[in-house]
């Protein structure tokens, strides 16, 4: 079977706050139509326990009927009971290294909250499997934030773990993340906002990744 991952800049979509789950899984659906999506992080959002469980046994079936990776945040038991792939740390190193001892290779384990390249180092001694640049629910700007920019640039030509950073509310932001090279871009409002078209938001950013974004070098 022929591998048709593109060899570029892929898209990770990020769950917005105050979103009915019945609601966002139509709007998800819809998005998964529009081409390549690596993965989806679910934030708990300020959701409680049990809500955040229901909310994440909604969209990660659907997610993973559709080859996209599901990534829970911060709650490892709840990545657990709904079997999702991943498992995202914002907590810290020692959660960070808690969650990599008991997940990984089982799980994929990520890493966020990072502020500096020093937070990043620190974080990489760990060995996440990504380092994530931004910070949920902050892409209320058109362009991405310059100092997740300037981070995930330097951490792309610096490290081999994979990067992920947070692009803007507008869509041709994904441009400017793919130029730093990092290895994924994340979008949620430029996909998810109110009026948006999750199917025509997606088609559009993988089409201006294809046209514009930096090739990766065959792993060998």
């Amino acid at each position: 079977m022929t591998d048709t991952t593109p060899n570029r800049c892929r898209i990770v979509l990020i769950a917005p706050a105050g979103v009915d789950a019945e609601d966002f899984a139509a709007r998800f659906r819809l998005a998964t139509e529009g081409g390549d999506i690596a993965s989806i992080m679910l934030p708990p959002n300020g959701m409680d326990e049990a809500s955040y469980q229901a909310f994440a046994e909604k969209i990660v079936p659907i997610a993973q009927e559709a080859g996209i990776a599901a990534i829970i945040v911060d709650d490892t038991r709840i990545a657990g009971r709904v079997k999702a792939d991943g498992i995202h740390i914002d907590g810290g190193k020692a959660e960070l290294a808690e969650a990599i001892r008991n997940f990984q290779p089982k799980m994929a384990v990520g890493a966020g909250g990072v502020k500096s390249r020093d937070d990043a180092l620190d974080l990489g001694e760990e060995r996440p499997d990504y380092m994530f640049f931004g910070k949920f629910g902050y892409d209320n700007q058109p362009e991405a934030h310059q100092r997740n920019l300037s981070l995930g640039g330097w951490w792309a030509e610096m490290v081999e773990i994979p990067g992920i950073v947070m692009a803007g509310s507008d869509l041709t932001s994904v441009e400017t993340v793919a130029a730093t090279g990092a290895d994924f871009v994340a979008l949620s409002s430029a996909v998810f906002g109110e009026g948006v078209d999750p199917k025509a938001a997606v088609a559009r950013a993988n089409a201006m990744l294809d046209a514009s974004a930096p090739r990766f070098e065959p792993v060998e």
